[in-house]
């Protein structure tokens, strides 16, 4: 019989959780309340198994996992119209909350999402036979769009994102492509909102959406342009 992994996280209280896997399509296998809540869920092959902690805190969380699939498109649509459907709106900050699909330096066309719980699952689909770590690009704004993607979606650390795109931005010796400027302000904009600064978010987003931009870059910047409208919805 092959082996089978199945992650156990952690989280304050069971049901706010299993009800946004729920909203995800997911199946409740198991749930109980004493002696100790714990519960199971399963959508296809994927399967996530949770435990509850009176004194955890959600919000100062690093457990997760990673789910590798053949479609990470038709994921994060289904995904999304979930929790649409569950919340009324997609949450993108705060928890819970999805992201947007990216294609990190790593060969993996990637989302991440977070439960109530605080654990961050990451839904990923190889785009590169390479999985090993790209090393970081030597042109400015491409590094800094590389380093930043990696601080705010691999290490989660999103002040650090922002003092890289802000040292980029404020550049008076050299300038971004349209396409680079457009991606940096998106990812500097999303990052504003998340640490709560909606009145720079707003600028950022504004000031992203003013760019002027061809047909082929429009297109060579599709995911930035969604999250865009994601975002100033």
């Amino acid at each position: 019989m092959p082996e089978k992994m199945i992650p156990l996280l952690p989280c304050r209280t069971v049901q706010p959780v299993v009800d946004f896997y729920t909203a995800l399509g997911f199946e409740t296998t198991f749930f109980q309340k004493s002696p100790y809540p714990y519960a199971a869920v399963e959508r296809g092959r994927i399967e996530l198994q949770f435990f509850a902690l009176k004194e955890y805190d959600p919000q100062q969380s690093y457990s997760g996992c990673y789910v590798v699939t053949d479609d990470v498109e038709t994921l994060h649509t289904a995904f999304r119209a979930g929790l649409k459907a569950a919340y009324g709106r997609i949450p993108t900050r705060g928890l819970p909350r999805i992201g947007p699909l990216k294609d990190m330096s790593y060969g993996m066309r990637q989302f991440l999402m977070t439960d109530p719980g605080g654990n961050t699952i990451r839904v990923g689909q190889r785009i590169s036979e390479d999985q090993s770590m790209r090393p970081a690009p030597k042109e400015i704004f491409a590094r800094a769009l590389h380093m930043a993607d990696l601080f705010a979606d691999s290490k989660e650390d999103l002040p650090g994102a922002a003092k890289i795109i802000d040292r980029a931005l404020d550049r008076t010796d050299e300038h971004p492509t349209p396409v680079q400027e457009l991606r940096l302000l998106v990812l500097r904009g999303d990052i504003a909102r998340r640490l709560g600064d909606e009145g720079l978010a707003e600028r950022l987003l504004k000031r992203a959406a003013d760019l002027p931009l061809t047909d082929a870059e429009r297109k060579s910047a599709r995911d930035a342009l969604t999250r865009l409208a994601e975002l100033r919805e």
